[in-house]
């Protein structure tokens, strides 16, 4: 293959038609990567080429999105009726992890580009993470190109036949397309909704202005239309919502945005490939054959003629996909791979070479390995670059064309989005590249490179300069005498070092000791760099131009506020080609390119803007998953610790998912997404951040607690008041409260619990009002929906309806009574006023009197709850499910102590009271610990089916389905596993079922250990039973002393010695 020098890529850059951004999968880039002379044909597939880190080529998994460039022409006509001319484009290419663990990479991957390849396994069909990079492409607005790839496995493994390969395929086909429909109808839905409360506000305001008009009497026909107005604008707007058309999103060979490949032994085609050599053998038109080469279409093989299946009229003919595709590519592996001994048929290959007018190399024909004649044979007939390349170019649009559509729904969801400058939103959108107009580029994540991987510490080609050679052969001398002074030590002894290493001398300008040289020369390490992985929106961007560096929660309303963005100087622009960097002067609009100068400006994400006002913020992305796993860490070298946490923060940055934080306790503590993700993150420390040696402790899982009803429960501490209900007495005696703990409905937990962005927006309202001044929104993006007000409320209300049946009176009125959410102001948890005259929401000054009342403390109480709610009593672990009802809170205060009082002694006391108050009514219900848990999708055999059941038991896994894969022999089991038993699961599962199991993980949420904690045997037949000890485990106690012991809270009923033994003296 012909080598593609960077200059050629550079200048591909300027053409931006030309241009694709898409991002796919590593065995299938090789193929690609092999098309511009960067790896050898033969190795590709084989040596992972952007899988640059050596854990990667270890484990043969990708870890890290990276990405290259890539050129590729081909024949093109501009007009029908003019001849072909050669065309060049250039195509970015990222490769994105296929791991769970590492969502993350392609969620940041995803909004640099303008398309995506989709790759689906033939076997496996849809998992769980096809549908994860299926719902990122759909959320980015990015044109999917699908790609089924080993098809080879239906073939070698499962000895499919082409016609059950080909009903494998369709349904396979169908389940992709279900998923993407399913994201249409929730769109659909939710588009629906929007527009009728948009038609319901209009009709509303329409009837008012009516209402108003007929109070003051006025009615002047310019009143008579201005009250008309509103409600003829609604009444028009309720016929114009139109259906969206759900044609074009579907994936269909005829289309030609479905690939079949196998990229293991370098084939791949498309429909149109096929259409295109049969057009002339079958004299039926091109555009006849796209359409029916797939599908119930079958050729009659008297009057070649193409048959729906209406006109069979019972013939039992096969569809043209099986007769005129899947048979040759099946014939092929006949014929090269198959036979008796797997050494394929010499007279079935020689006349598939002679149908296809392949002439094949004597060395290829004369190999022993059949593998060799099998992929030279797809290379020459169905290349697979070809294949992709052609329908990357054809089917996904350009920068100009990809930014005409995505952008404006992209501003639109931005923070600020309506003080956008206009100047900004149509350079962005109209793709315009003249060094006149605003830059705006999108950071996506930083990249960590060793400063001598940078393309100006590289050494030049042409060989070594003459100071470069002088230092060389110095070293090597200094080494050699080292060399000698080591073996002469085994006889001469120590002073012979000595005298040796005293008088060896190197000059070098000042003359220095060899031992200075090779101490220099074991310190010297190789600093880590941050690269920006960025893509450039509009204008250019130049090597030294200063620019603004825009936050994730900036917001162009407030473009001042703090903390202010700064500007950074650009010291570095880079091509990105996979394990290498090439350097430019300056980047255009429509690149994916590298950018220095951002260390200490980007966290993880940012938005470039050559303006401050009136700026765009891009950096609202979903991740696909949250980090989930805490680790503790410390250096086994105490003086090593700021190491360790300069390491930690460049970690933060390099890593889009990774979290560093500091607990309270002084923990340096990591978040990671799971157990490889956490594994790739402290070799990462060990090797290239940190450089020293750090020891990791138990991973840190979180847990929630909660209170239920249980049907036997101790009685009530206070006998006289009602389960739950506590009055606290401050220490002073000048306070007194009551309240009253109850556990919220299930609906309820999980209306709150999926609506935190609604309450969070709820709290920015009623700050507003307080404040009288509209605060701007300073926000990422959000995923979920933000509902308003009216429907959270009404929402809130069915909930409470829902499952409250027979405590509807306790219920009935709540939703006007919450003063709080907690914890953090947005959690499942509420705080309400059930006092008689409302103490905690009535205005501060209605009453009129300057002297201290309940109300002056509500802020307190309101504090006491977020505390109370974040640490519960169980484990110091956040609550849920709580209600909390203040039913009475009276001051007793003296008038000479009320200045001290207002001092502040007394807010100490009321918080520590409400908290402890809290707590005690928390621990009268029955407690409950709740595990965070995975979502575990395992595809077996049926060999191994009960070694994988064995190992879900015995870590306290529910088996939630098993099913059996339609066509082939693999069973889907999906089942629950708590994340705290989860570690070392993959490794066990793996060795159990010697490789034949591999487990994909996915948080799920929290689900109850319907177990309390505190539970002893008391009933005769529990004693009976189990005895007073209760040798059946208590695992939630079990889990309860674990974070207790880790936080070093104080463990009840643990035993320091256990059989302990009287000490005996060695005299006796």
């Amino acid at each position: 293959m012909p080598v593609v020098v960077p200059e050629k890529l550079i200048a591909l850059q300027r053409r931006q038609d030309d241009i694709r951004n898409d991002h796919g999968k590593t065995s299938l880039s090789d193929a690609l990567i092999a098309t511009n002379g960067i790896i050898s044909p033969k190795l590709a597939g084989k040596i992972r080429y952007l899988d640059s880190r050596p854990d990667e080529q270890l484990r043969g998994i990708t870890m890290e999105s990276s990405a290259i460039s890539l050129y590729f022409s081909m024949m093109r006509r501009s007009a029908a009726d003019e001849p072909p001319s050669q065309k060049e484009y250039l195509i970015n290419l990222i490769d994105s992890p296929g791991h769970i663990d590492f969502s993350s990479e392609v969620s940041t991957a995803s909004r640099l580009c303008d398309g995506a390849v989709i790759l689906v396994d033939a076997v496996e069909g849809v998992c769980s993470q096809t549908v994860t990079v299926l719902r990122q492409t759909w959320i980015e607005h990015l044109k999917p190109l699908l790609v089924i790839n080993k098809i080879d496995r239906l073939i070698t493994e499962l000895k499919m036949s082409p016609g059950e390969a080909h009903t494998h395929l369709c349904k396979l086909l169908e389940r992709v397309n279900a998923v993407v429909g399913s994201f249409f109808q929730g769109e659909r839905m939710e588009e629906d909704m929007k527009w009728r409360e948009r038609i319901e506000e209009k009709l509303a305001a329409a009837t008012a202005a009516k209402d108003q008009e007929r109070a003051e009497g006025n009615t002047t026909e310019t009143a008579n239309n201005a009250a008309d107005g509103p409600g003829s604008s609604a009444a028009s707007t309720t016929g114009e919502y139109e259906e969206k058309d759900d044609e074009d999103i579907y994936f269909a060979p005829e289309k030609n945005n479905v690939i079949f490949s196998s990229a293991i032994d370098g084939w791949a085609f498309t429909v149109k490939q096929f259409a295109v050599l049969y057009e002339k053998k079958l004299s039926i038109k091109r555009a006849v054959l796209e359409k029916t080469l797939w599908g119930e279409f079958y050729l009659d093989p008297k009057t070649k003629r193409v048959l729906g299946q209406k006109h069979l009229k019972g013939r039992a003919l096969k569809p043209m996909f099986v007769q005129l595709v899947l048979e040759n590519i099946w014939a092929v592996y006949e014929a090269t791979t198959g036979g008796g001994k797997g050494k394929g048929d010499p007279e079935l290959l020689q006349k598939i070479t002679k149908s296809l007018n392949i002439t094949l190399p004597p060395h290829v024909l004369r190999s022993k390995d059949t593998r060799v004649v099998l992929t030279t044979l797809f290379a020459a007939w169905l290349p697979l670059s070809t294949a992709l390349l052609v329908s990357v170019i054809e089917s996904l649009p350009s920068p100009p064309v990809a930014q005409a559509s995505r952008l404006p729904a992209m501003i639109e969801s931005s923070p600020g989005a309506s003080h956008v400058d206009p100047r900004v939103r149509d350079a962005m959108i109209g793709f315009k590249t003249d060094s006149e107009e605003p830059v705006v580029a999108y950071v996506s994540k930083m990249v960590a490179i060793p400063e001598s991987e940078l393309p100006e510490n590289k050494r030049r080609a042409g060989g070594l300069s003459a100071e470069e050679a002088r230092e060389m052969a110095q070293r090597k001398r200094a080494e050699i005498t080292r060399a000698q002074v080591l073996a002469e030590a085994a006889t001469a002894g120590v002073t012979v070092i000595t005298d040796t290493l005293g008088s060896t001398r190197i000059s070098n300008g000042s003359e220095r000791q060899m031992g200075d040289i090779d101490l220099d020369s074991e310190q010297r390490v190789d600093p880590e760099h941050l690269i920006g992985f960025a893509r450039l929106y509009s204008g250019t961007l130049i090597v030294g131009d200063s620019i603004y560096v825009l936050p994730p929660k900036f917001s162009p309303a407030a473009p001042h506020a703090h903390p202010e963005p700064k500007k950074a100087t650009i010291t570095a622009l880079y091509l990105l080609m996979g394990r290498s960097l090439e350097s430019l002067s300056s980047v255009p609009a429509g690149a994916v390119f590298g950018i220095a100068g951002l260390e200490g400006h980007i966290l993880k994400s940012g938005t470039l803007c050559s303006q401050l006002a009136g700026s765009v913020n891009l950096a609202g992305i979903s991740m696909g998953t949250q980090p989930i796993v805490r680790v503790a860490l410390e250096p086994v070298v105490p003086s090593d610790l700021s190491k360790m946490i300069a390491g930690l923060r460049m970690l933060e940055q390099a890593d889009p998912c990774a979290e560093y934080e500091v607990l309270e306790s002084g923990e340096h503590v990591i978040v990671t997404a799971g157990e490889l993700h956490l594994e790739r993150c402290l070799k990462d420390l060990r090797e290239r951040f940190a450089r020293c040696e750090i020891q990791a402790g138990e991973p840190i899982v979180p847990y929630r607690e909660t209170i239920v009803a249980a049907a036997e429960m101790a009685p009530p501490k206070e006998k006289d008041l009602p389960r739950g209900t506590v009055i606290g007495v401050t220490t002073s005696k000048q306070a007194t409260l009551r309240l009253r703990v109850r556990p919220l409905p299930s609906a309820v937990t999980k209306f709150l619990g999926g609506n935190a962005a609604t309450i969070k927006e709820l709290y920015s309202e009623r700050d507003e009002k307080r404040n009288g001044t509209a605060s701007p929104r300073n926000r990422t993006v959000e995923t979920e929906v933000v509902l308003s007000s009216a429907e959270f409320k009404l929402k809130l209300r069915e909930a409470f309806a829902a499952e409250a049946k027979g405590d509807r009176e306790i219920w009935a009125n709540v939703i006007g009574k919450i003063v709080a959410f907690g914890p953090r102001r947005s959690g499942p948890n509420m705080l309400i006023d059930n006092t008689q005259d409302q103490l905690l929401l009535r205005d501060i000054n209605s009453s009129g009197s300057t002297s201290l009342n309940p109300h002056d403390f509500s802020d307190k109480i309101s504090y006491a709850f977020q505390l109370a709610t974040s640490q519960g009593p169980l484990c110091n672990e956040p609550m849920q499910g709580v209600a909390i009802f203040l039913e009475d809170i009276s001051l007793d205060i003296p008038s000479l102590e009320e200045d001290a009082a207002r001092s502040g002694r007394l807010t100490g006391e009321i918080i520590k009271t409400v908290r402890e108050s809290i707590r005690q009514g928390f621990l009268d219900w029955s407690p409950r610990l709740l595990l965070a848990m995975y979502s575990c999708e395992i595809q077996t055999s049926a060999e191994v089916l009960g070694r994988v059941y064995g190992v879900i038991t015995r870590r306290r896994g529910r088996i939630l389905s098993e099913s059996l894969k339609e066509g082939t022999p693999f069973y889907s089991i999906l089942s629950l596993l708590p994340v705290a038993e989860s570690f070392g699961f993959s490794d066990e599962i793996r060795k159990r079922t010697s490789g034949a199991a591999s487990p994909q993980l996915i948080f799920q949420g929290f689900e109850m250990l319907d177990e309390d904690p505190f539970w002893v045997p008391f009933t005769e037949e529990d004693l009976e039973d189990l005895g007073e000890l209760a040798d059946r485990e208590n695992v939630a106690k079990r889990y309860m002393d674990s974070v207790r012991k880790r936080k070093g809270l104080f463990v009840s009923g643990k035993k320091l010695v256990e059989n302990a033994e009287k000490q005996k003296t060695l005299k006796r």
